[in-house]
């Protein structure tokens, strides 16, 4: 399929990010531990992590880093970013609740808000903070009321195509805001339940990569299967349909609690990652970003979609590599 070619909205609107990491090199080993938090609500989330240590060695001087994915995603989409980095930050990719293979939040809410408190009692228990805090998407949004609402436990935040409101939606973004609608996410279930994993598999790339064709076999297959395993769970769209509603519902949230305000309020020095190509966060909201982030980086990659860290991995890295270095001499918690 062309990276022109328009996706299948009912198929591509069901998992706006690919649920594993197409871009990632084969060779990558990676580990999968479980956090349980346990104060109400409880939580049980999949953190991934690099296996091997970098190369020159085990790095004892490597900061931390979270890596938070978008709606539909997993742990798996920094699977390619995370070796790259590995030698500088010591990371860690989580699984929300309810995506990857993180179980359901007991109390089924799945807003934006709910996964920013996820991030932040993750990041408390740990005693990790301040990371240098990645997310792309949905994940993006979070990353930035994490930012916001707790300083501390930011040292720099990076975004891929973060899904901060827009005033006129690209219209292939559309079908992502219907799964908001009670029912629709099940309705496109029932609409496509003859659509094979392979086929769903091509929809989501093709929405998501600028190029779909930079996808390695391997990779492509590993997405099917994730995409296949995904879809036999019971609450699979249960978790579309709410995440996407929370979305929703951040973008009409007003005042302090509105995402542009919030971004106002990050301290932590930002970088911005757009993609020319991005069909569901429209590469004109860049300037408007790089204005309301202070002090903030931008960087556009003109053959990029909406998963820049797994497109154009490297290009990434070295913006990311570069931000980290720019605070190196910072103490920990200053501002921008």
């Amino acid at each position: 399929m062309s990276s022109t070619e328009p996706p299948d909205t009912a198929t591509a609107a069901a998992l706006p990010v690919p649920p594993a990491g197409p871009g990632a090199a084969d060779s990558v080993d990676e580990v999968v531990d479980w956090v349980s938090l346990g104060s109400p609500p409880r939580l049980t989330m999949a953190v991934r992590s690099p296996a091997a240590e970098p190369a020159g060695g085990p790095g004892r001087d490597r900061e931390p880093a979270l890596y938070v994915h978008g709606l539909g995603g997993s742990s798996r989409n920094w699977s390619a970013l995370m070796p790259l980095l590995a030698d500088r930050l010591a990371g860690e990719a989580i699984d929300l609740p309810g995506f990857g293979e993180s179980p359901p939040p007991d109390d089924g809410n799945y807003s934006v808000s709910a996964q920013a408190r996820a991030v932040i009692r993750h990041l408390d228990a740990a005693g990790r903070g301040p990371v240098h805090l990645l997310g792309n998407s949905m994940g993006g949004a979070t990353a930035t009321r994490v930012a916001a609402l707790r300083p501390d436990l930011v040292r720099t935040l990076t975004l891929i195509s973060p899904a901060l409101p827009e005033l006129r939606p690209q219209r292939t973004a559309v079908p992502t805001a219907l799964l908001a609608v009670p029912g629709v996410a099940r309705l496109f279930g029932r609409l496509t339940r003859d659509w094979t994993p392979e086929q769903r598999t091509r929809e989501v790339l093709a929405l998501c990569y600028g190029d779909p064709a930079r996808v390695t076999p391997k990779g492509f297959e590993s997405a099917v299967e994730e995409y296949a395993r995904r879809l036999e769970l019971p609450y699979f769209w249960e978790a579309m349909e709410r995440s996407a509603r929370g979305v929703v519902g951040a973008y009409t949230l007003g005042g302090q609690h509105g995402l542009w305000r919030q971004a106002e309020r990050v301290l932590a020095p930002t970088l911005l990652v757009y993609g020319g190509r991005d069909r569901l966060v429209s590469v004109r909201m860049a300037r408007r970003a790089a204005a309301a982030f202070r002090g903030s980086r931008l960087l556009t990659l003109p053959e990029a979609g909406h998963v820049a860290m797994m497109e154009y991995p490297e290009a990434v890295a070295r913006a990311v590599r570069d931000l980290v270095g720019s605070v190196a001499a910072r103490p920990a918690g200053a501002g921008s």
